[in-house]
C-alpha cells in the first residue's frame, strides 16, 4: 500500500509515468527496447536531465533561472569557436567555461539577493544578454567547429561492452553529476536551501547567510548549464540556437518530478528523472506522427497539469491533519527567542534526509 501511494504522490509519478511512456515507445518502435537504443535515449536526455538538476537547486530555494538556455548556447559557442581544431586547446577552454559559468552564477546570485530584484527579473535579463552577445559574436549563423576530441565528450563512449554494446560517456558524466547533486542536498547547503523555500524568514532567525547559500544555488545552476553545453557540443554542432528553450524544459521536468514552484519541497532523483519522462514523451510524439510545433503546447499543459496536481496532493494531506507528516504545510513566521532559534526551520533542524515536507 505505501508502495502505491508512493507512486501516485507527486514525487513518485513521474517514475510510473516514464515506465509507461517508454512502454508506450516500445510497443510503437520494438527495435528501442534493444539495449543500444536505450543508452542512445539516455544519451539524448543526459543535457536535460543535467540542466533540470542544476535548475532544482534554484527551485527548491524559491527562485527561478532563465538564463540557462542562453548559457548553453554561449557556451556552445565559446567551445566551437575557441577550441578549433587544436586539440591542446580542450583544457584551458573547459577551464575557461567553467570561469564563465560561475560568474553567470554569482551576477545572478548577487543581483537576486543582495540587490532583492526577482530572479524572474535578473534571470531574464542575463538571458537576452548572453542571447545578445552570441547574436553579434555569430551574426545569428552557424560557426566555429571543435576538435573531434572535444566532441567526443558528448557523442563518444566505451564500445563493444558485453549486452550494452555501447555507453556513452553522457552516461558517465550525468551519473555523476546526479550523484553530486544528491550529496549536496544532504549536506548543510542542500539542507538550508530547502529550509529557505520553505521559510525564508526562519533561516534569517536561525543565523544563516541565506544571500550566500541562494547565490550558490545559481552558480550550480549555471554550472549545470555548462556541463549540458559540452555534451551538445559533441552531437547538436555549434550554433546559435542549440540551447533555445532549454530553461523551460528545465523547469518542466523539475515540475513534473513534484518539485514544488516556490520551494521547500522536492526530491532531486525526480526532478532528473521527469527530463527524461520528457524525453519520451516527444519521442513518442515524433513516433506517432504529432508536429513538433505541438511541443510548446505540450510543455505547457504538463506544468499547469503538474502544478495542480502537486497543489491537490498536497492539501489532501493537509486535510488529514499533522499525524500524516508532522512538517506538513508552510510555517508560519515565528517569533524566535533563545534556543528555539536551532529548530526555526523544520528542513534546517532535520538531521536526515532531504526530501521535504509531505512528500
Amino acid at each position: 500500500m505505501n508502495a502505491l501511494r508512493t507512486l501516485v504522490s507527486p514525487r513518485g509519478a513521474v517514475f510510473l509515468l516514464l515506465v509507461l511512456l517508454l512502454v508506450a515507445v516500445m510497443i510503437l518502435n520494438p527495435s528501442f527496447a534493444e539495449p543500444g537504443q536505450l543508452m542512445r535515449f539516455i544519451q539524448r536526455g543526459a543535457p536535460i536531465a543535467v540542466v533540470a538538476i542544476g535548475q532544482y537547486f534554484v527551485i527548491i530555494a524559491g527562485e527561478f533561472d532563465l538564463s540557462q538556455g542562453s548559457l548553453i548556447t554561449a557556451q556552445v559557442i565559446i567551445a566551437g569557436n575557441l577550441v578549433g581544431q587544436d586539440d591542446s586547446r580542450t583544457v584551458p577552454v573547459l577551464l575557461l567555461m567553467i570561469v564563465v559559468g560561475v560568474a553567470v552564477g554569482i551576477v545572478n546570485g548577487v543581483l537576486t539577493t543582495l540587490l532583492k530584484v526577482p530572479s524572474f527579473i535578473v534571470t531574464l535579463g542575463m538571458m537576452l544578454a548572453l542571447l545578445g552577445g552570441v547574436m553579434w559574436w555569430t551574426g545569428g549563423a552557424a560557426t566555429g567547429n571543435p576538435a573531434d576530441s572535444f566532441r567526443e565528450i558528448g557523442r563518444g563512449g566505451i564500445r563493444d561492452v558485453p549486452v550494452l554494446d555501447f555507453v556513452p560517456w553522457a552516461v558517465f558524466i550525468l551519473a555523476g553529476w546526479l550523484a553530486l547533486g544528491i550529496w549536496i542536498t544532504k549536506r548543510p547547503l542542500g539542507k538550508t536551501l530547502i529550509a529557505i523555500g520553505d521559510n525564508a524568514r526562519a533561516v534569517d532567525y536561525a543565523g544563516a547567510r541565506r544571500a550566500w547559500v541562494t547565490t550558490r544555488a545559481f552558480v550550480i545552476s549555471s554550472l549545470s548549464a555548462t556541463v549540458s553545453a559540452v555534451l551538445l557540443v559533441g552531437y547538436a554542432g555549434v550554433h546559435p540556437s542549440v540551447g533555445r528553450g532549454y530553461e523551460f524544459v528545465a523547469i518542466t521536468a523539475v515540475v513534473l518530478g513534484g518539485v514544488v514552484l516556490g520551494g521547500g519541497r522536492g526530491w532531486i532523483v525526480a526532478a532528473a528523472t521527469g527530463a527524461f519522462a520528457l524525453e519520451a514523451l516527444f519521442l513518442l510524439l515524433n513516433i506517432a506522427g504529432v508536429p513538433s510545433t505541438l511541443r510548446d503546447a505540450v510543455q505547457g499543459v504538463i506544468i499547469i497539469a503538474a502544478v495542480a496536481y502537486s497543489a491537490v496532493a498536497f492539501r489532501a494531506r493537509r486535510r488529514r491533519g499533522p499525524h500524516a507528516s508532522p512538517d506538513q504545510g508552510k510555517e508560519t513566521e515565528p517569533v524566535l527567542d533563545g534556543p528555539s532559534r536551532e529548530s526555526a526551520s523544520p528542513a534546517l533542524a532535520s538531521g536526515g534526509t532531504t526530501e521535504t515536507r509531505g512528500e
